[in-house]
């Protein structure tokens, strides 16, 4: 029923007692985020993003996927055949502290009562591959930090948190 050309409280689909409905407690299948992917690089900033999407994710009864990208080693072309083992090690303990990091973030993760999964991607750019897998895994959010560089680090470095806003399809929450 209308009061003063204004809905009332019912008739708000799924309200009470004359309320709107209350957002973050609506069922999951309504929640505006079900899947957030919250991308790690073992920093510290890293942590106050994880800690912050988990939040986020536990108050929308979303489930998060943690994953951390290992970024390529370059080796100069003339000295790829030396370098070759050293590579490999590279890679190796590359694998194994990215696992380390999503191993510590997957008990964060259970201990909020979060349903949780964990990805190591292979060598990429982050911003790209962070980009791909949301879309490949049905994210619908990407939740991650900055590290808020300025000056000649970001010119050289460029931001990959900047990157990923440039090209995803899907929303970026960004903590600093």
């Amino acid at each position: 029923m209308a009061v003063n050309g204004r809905p009332s409280g019912r008739d708000y689909p799924g309200s009470q007692a004359g309320q709107p409905p209350d957002v973050l407690s609506t069922p999951k299948s309504h929640a505006m985020y079900q899947h957030i992917l919250l991308p790690i690089d073992g920093s510290e900033l890293a942590q106050i993003a994880l800690t912050q999407g988990l939040a986020l994710a536990r108050a929308l009864k979303a489930r998060v996927t943690i994953m951390s990208v290992l970024e390529p080693f370059h080796i100069p072309a003339s000295e790829g055949v030396r370098l070759a083992s050293l590579q490999q090690q590279y890679e190796r303990q590359a694998h194994e502290r990215a696992q380390a990091w999503l191993d510590a973030a997957a008990a964060r993760a259970q201990e909020a009562g979060v349903p949780c999964d964990t990805h190591v991607h292979g060598l990429a750019q982050p911003y790209a591959a962070i980009v791909e897998y949301a879309a490949q895994a049905g994210c619908d959010l990407i939740a991650m930090c900055s590290h808020g560089r300025s000056g000649m680090a970001a010119m050289v470095m460029g931001s990959q948190t900047q990157k990923v806003l440039a090209k995803s399809k899907i929303p970026v929450l960004v903590y600093r």
